[in-house]
C-alpha cells in the first residue's frame, strides 16, 4: 500500500488537516471541507439475494476504472458492521482484486468510530437508568432507549435490567439500527451533532411530555466522545485510489449512506465522488434521495444500478440452490425486478447505468441478455470484471458512466415535507414498491398521533423493510403488483430527524445464522487474519 500522506497529498488535502491513524489512515479534520468542484455517483442495485450482490465491489471498481480513464476520481463509502461480518456476509470492503485497504482493520475496529456510538449510545441508556434509580426521570414504563451493540445476539433482543434498581424489560438493537449511528450519519458539524442528541427522545414523563437527551445533559458528554469519529476516515483502494469510509447506517432499519460530512469533504477534492447507498434502490436508493440528499443539499448525476445474472433468476422465479444453472426464462422474468428500479430512479430525474457484477459461472449468452434488456430500455450496460482484473476489470464500466450524460442536478423528491405522514409513506410505497396502497394499524396510528403531540412533523419518512423484496414480505421476490405494505409500528427519530415506518417481521436485532461466519476466522501466526471475507 502507498503512504497514506501521499494519498492525501493526490487529492489536495492540506496536510495539516490529515491525523495519521497509523501508517495507512487517517482521519481528516471538518475544516478542510471546501466547495463542492466534483460530480457526485450513487451505486445502488436491484433487490439482492441474501448474500448481496456487491455494490461496494461495484463502487471500488468504478472509482479503480475511472482512475485508469485518468480522473481524480474518490469512494466514498461507510463503514463495516461487525455483525454482518461474523453473521452471513462476511466483510464489507469489496472483493477479490477491488477491495478497500487495509480490509482487515477497516472490518475490524478500524479507527474505533462504532465502537465510540456504542458507547456515546450506552451512556444515554445508563444515565437514563440512573435517573429512574433517583425517580427523576421518565414513567419506567414510557422509556424507549435501548442499549446497543455492534454484533447479532438475538439472545439480547428482549431483557429485563435493574435488579440493583427499578426492575424493567428492555433489549439491544445493533449499533446500526441505533439513532446515534443515523445521527452521525447525518451532522453537519459539531455544534449541529451535539443539538440532534440533545433531541433525542429517550422516553416520556406520565403525562405525556417527551424527555430527552438534553434534559437528562447527556448530549455534551456523548458529542465528546465522538469527538474523533465525528472525522471521516481516509483509506484507499487495493490500486492505491483514494477512498474515505466513514459512517455506517443500515438500510433496511435507517438510511443506509455514508456521512454527509464525508461525502462534502470528498466533493471538495474529487472529480468524481462514488458512494453506495445499502440494499436496493428501493430501500437505500429512495432514502439516499429522500433523506440524506434534502438534508445535505446535494443531488447525484448519474445513479448506477448493480444487477446479477444470479439475482435475475432468483427475482425471475428460479429456485436459490440453481442460480448457477442456466435459467434464461428466469432472467427474462428477473427484468421485471431491474426494470420497477430504473422507473423508480428515473423519476428522480437522475439517468442510469446497469453495472453487471460478473460471477464465475455467468455465461456470455446470459450477459448479452442483459444488454438487450438495457438497449430496449435506452440506458448503457456495463459488464465489470474487477473482483478478477481489478481496475481492468471495470474500464467499460467508467467508460459507460463518463458517456451518460449527467442529470439536470434539480431536486425532485418523492413527497414534500409539508404532507402527512400517511402521504408520505403512501407516495414511497407506491413510486419507489409499487404498491397499492399503505395501511397503517391502530399501534401505527396511535404511535403517530403520539410523534405529532412531541413535536414530529414535517419530517422525513424513513421505511423499514425487508431488503428481498419490493413487497414488506422476503418471500415475495420477483416484481408483484398491487399489494398492501402493513405499517406496523412508527417511531420518531428526533435527533436523526425523521420517522422510521416498521414494515413486516423487521428486527432492529438481528441473529446469527446457523453456521456464522465467525466460525471460518482465524488469526495466522504472521499476524493475518483469515476468514474475514467470503472465499477466503
Amino acid at each position: 500500500m502507498r503512504k497514506i500522506e501521499d494519498i492525501a497529498a493526490q487529492v489536495g488535502l492540506p496536510s495539516e488537516a490529515v491525523l495519521p491513524w497509523g501508517p495507512n489512515r487517517a482521519k481528516v479534520r471538518l475544516d478542510a471541507t471546501r466547495a463542492p468542484k466534483g460530480r457526485l455517483i450513487l451505486v445502488s442495485a436491484m433487490n439482492p439475494t441474501p448474500g448481496g450482490e456487491g455494490k461496494t465491489t461495484m463502487s471500488i471498481s468504478l472509482a479503480m476504472g475511472m482512475n485508469k480513464r485518468g480522473r481524480n476520481s474518490i469512494v466514498a463509502l461507510r463503514e463495516p458492521s461487525l455483525g454482518p461480518i461474523f453473521g452471513i456476509k462476511g466483510g464489507g470492503t469489496g472483493g477479490g482484486k477491488a477491495t478497500v485497504e487495509p480490509a482487515d482493520d477497516i472490518n475490524l475496529h478500524f479507527t474505533g468510530d462504532i465502537h465510540a456510538i456504542t458507547t456515546a449510545h450506552n451512556l444515554l441508556a445508563a444515565m437514563v437508568d440512573n435517573a429512574l434509580y433517583f425517580r427523576e426521570g421518565p414513567d419506567p414504563r414510557k422509556v424507549r432507549w435501548r442499549r446497543a451493540m455492534d454484533m447479532n445476539d438475538r439472545s439480547l433482543r428482549r431483557v429485563l435490567i435493574g435488579l440493583d434498581g427499578p426492575i424493567r424489560e428492555t433489549g439491544f438493537d445493533i449499533t446500526a439500527a441505533s439513532e446515534v449511528m443515523a445521527i452521525h450519519g447525518l451532522f453537519s458539524d459539531t455544534a449541529d451533532l451535539e443539538a440532534r442528541l440533545a433531541r433525542v427522545v429517550v422516553g416520556q414523563m406520565r403525562d405525556g411530555t417527551p424527555v430527552r437527551a438534553g434534559d437528562l445533559g447527556a448530549a455534551g458528554a456523548m458529542t465528546a466522545l465522538l469527538r474523533d469519529a465525528m472525522m471521516p476516515n481516509l483509506v484507499q483502494t487495493a490500486e492505491g485510489t483514494p477512498a474515505f469510509v466513514h459512517g455506517g447506517p443500515f438500510a433496511n432499519i435507517a438510511h443506509g449512506c455514508s456521512s454527509i460530512v464525508q461525502t462534502k469533504l470528498a466533493l471538495g477534492y474529487g472529480q468524481d465522488v462514488i458512494t453506495e447507498a445499502g440494499f436496493g434502490f428501493d430501500l437505500g436508493g429512495e432514502k439516499f434521495f429522500d433523506i440524506k440528499c434534502r438534508a445535505a443539499g446535494i443531488w447525484p448525476s448519474v445513479v448506477c444500478l448493480v444487477a446479477t445474472v444470479r439475482a435475475l433468476k432468483y427475482h425471475g422465479g428460479a429456485d436459490a440452490k440453481s442460480l448457477t444453472q442456466p435459467n434464461e426464462a428466469a432472467i427474462q422474468n428477473g427484468f421485471g425486478n431491474l426494470g420497477r428500479h430504473l422507473d423508480s430512479l428515473q423519476a428522480f430525474g437522475v439517468p442510469g447505468v446497469i453495472v453487471v457484477n460478473r460471477f464465475p459461472d455467468d455465461r456470455d449468452e446470459e450477459l448479452d441478455l442483459i444488454r438487450k434488456f438495457g438497449a430496449s430500455r435506452g440506458v448503457g450496460v456495463a459488464v465489470c470484471d474487477s473482483f478478477a482484473k481489478g481496475g481492468d476489470g471495470a474500464l467499460e464500466f467508467a467508460d459507460t458512466v463518463i458517456g451518460t450524460a449527467d442529470g439536470d442536478g434539480v431536486p425532485r423528491f418523492r413527497y414534500e415535507l409539508g404532507q402527512t405522514y400517511h402521504e408520505k409513506l403512501t407516495a414511497v410505497a407506491k413510486a419507489s414498491y409499487g404498491a397499492r396502497e399503505v395501511v397503517l394499524t391502530a399501534e401505527a396510528k396511535a404511535d403517530l398521533d403520539g410523534i405529532e403531540k412531541m413535536g414530529g412533523v414535517n419530517l422525513p419518512v424513513c421505511m423499514a423493510k425487508t431488503p428481498l423484496s419490493l413487497t414488506d414480505n422476503p418471500g415475495h421476490p420477483g416484481s408483484p403488483k398491487d399489494f398492501p405494505i402493513t405499517v406496523r409500528e412508527v417511531r420518531l427519530s428526533a435527533g436523526a430527524g425523521f420517522v422510521v415506518a416498521l414494515t413486516g417481521e423487521i428486527m432492529t436485532m438481528p441473529g446469527l445464522p446457523k453456521v456464522p461466519s465467525a466460525a471460518r476466522v482465524r488469526l495466522e501466526p504472521s499476524g493475518k487474519i483469515r476468514g474475514l471475507m467470503q472465499g477466503d
